[in-house]
């Protein structure tokens, strides 16, 4: 067999659209009740990274046959030692030796560029978050270490128990004097900006990351901004709802929802953040029972959200289930030291 790894140009339409397949055929998969992969977003994507970020994509092929796909992620700001990955094997073609030879390409480039760390993610359909899969058999064969288990986790908005819903959001306001909740759909309005660029900042330092080495972003709105434009290119809708101190005028909490354009069904439960001295109001069950409601308005065919805890986040989880999400997967984050 004749293995060949060549970088990918995203300019390519041909190219781009052959890592698109590899990427729908292993979502597909590996993760058979998530909606098929979004051709636009994964398009826009390969062409336009996140904010602070460089991407490499390579193909791998298989005497001649385009089967691997890898994006390699350089952060240009924070995190310049280290790097995150995206590789995936077409399922029909496992075990032939493309996936190694992906990732070996991949150490090269990094070993070259001075970076010291890598980090890749391992998703699964069993929510215990000691179970494992070939692609953790895989990381582990490469010299990675498990760093991070998170569960996801589902709603079923079929069978909310709506009087359970409004019992807590009625006890949480009465916990919740002095703030008032606000809410917005799309982009952040500017008087908030600089708020929601505070809490964003603060998830790698709020959320458990496990045996991670990351950094938390800066507080900052232009790149706030940036992101906000590259959902909108990549067809991403986002609701939002927040919890301002009334005696400040300050967003103290958020927490957002995302769709995928052309996807009416499904949505993804986001960030939440409370800021630290603001904790012990309810806050944060208040904002996402709110912000729940807010796109069930908008998005009446709507049926499942899901959302992704690590398995230590106690305090997060126990939210989560008491709006009705129920484990349904997981998803292991290793690192490995170059």
């Amino acid at each position: 067999m004749d293995i060949v790894v060549t970088p990918l140009d995203v300019d390519d339409t041909a190219a781009v659209e052959r890592a698109y397949e590899i990427e729908a055929a292993v979502r597909a998969d590996v993760q058979p009740d998530m909606p098929p992969a979004s051709r636009r977003r994964f398009v826009v994507g390969l062409r336009q990274g996140w904010p602070g970020d460089e991407q490499r994509p390579a193909l791998g092929y298989l005497d001649g046959v385009p089967v691997g796909y890898l994006n390699v992620m350089l952060p240009q700001l924070e995190n310049r030692e280290n790097a995150s990955l995206a590789l995936v094997v077409h399922p029909g073609y496992a075990r032939r030796g493309v996936g190694r030879a992906l990732y070996e390409y991949a150490v090269r480039m990094l070993r070259d560029l001075g970076r010291k760390r890598v980090i890749g993610e391992v998703v699964n359909m069993n929510p215990d978050a000691a179970a494992t899969m070939p692609g953790d058999a895989f990381a582990a064969a490469m010299g990675a270490r498990p760093a991070l288990a998170d569960v996801r986790r589902r709603l079923d908005l079929t069978a909310l128990d709506e009087p359970a819903l409004d019992r807590l959001f009625t006890e949480g306001m009465a916990r919740a004097g002095g703030y008032s909740i606000v809410r917005w759909r799309g982009d952040t309005p500017e008087e908030y900006a600089a708020d929601v660029a505070y809490l964003d900042s603060r998830l790698i330092e709020d959320a458990p990351i496990g045996d991670l080495t990351w950094e938390p972003a800066s507080p900052d709105v232009p790149r706030l901004r940036e992101m906000e434009a590259v959902h909108r290119a990549r067809g991403l809708e986002w609701y939002s709802s927040a919890a301002r101190h009334d005696a400040t005028g300050r967003l103290v909490a958020w927490t957002a929802i995302s769709m995928n354009e052309g996807c009416d069904w499904h949505a993804f439960q986001q960030i939440t953040l409370v800021e630290p001295g603001h904790r012990g109001h309810r806050l944060g069950t208040v904002i996402k029972i709110d912000n729940l409601r807010h796109i069930r308005e908008h998005e009446p065919a709507l049926r499942v959200i899901d959302t992704f805890n690590a398995a230590s986040n106690d305090y997060m989880i126990s939210i989560n289930e008491a709006l009705g999400f129920r484990a349904v997967a997981g998803l292991n984050t290793w690192q490995a030291t170059l």
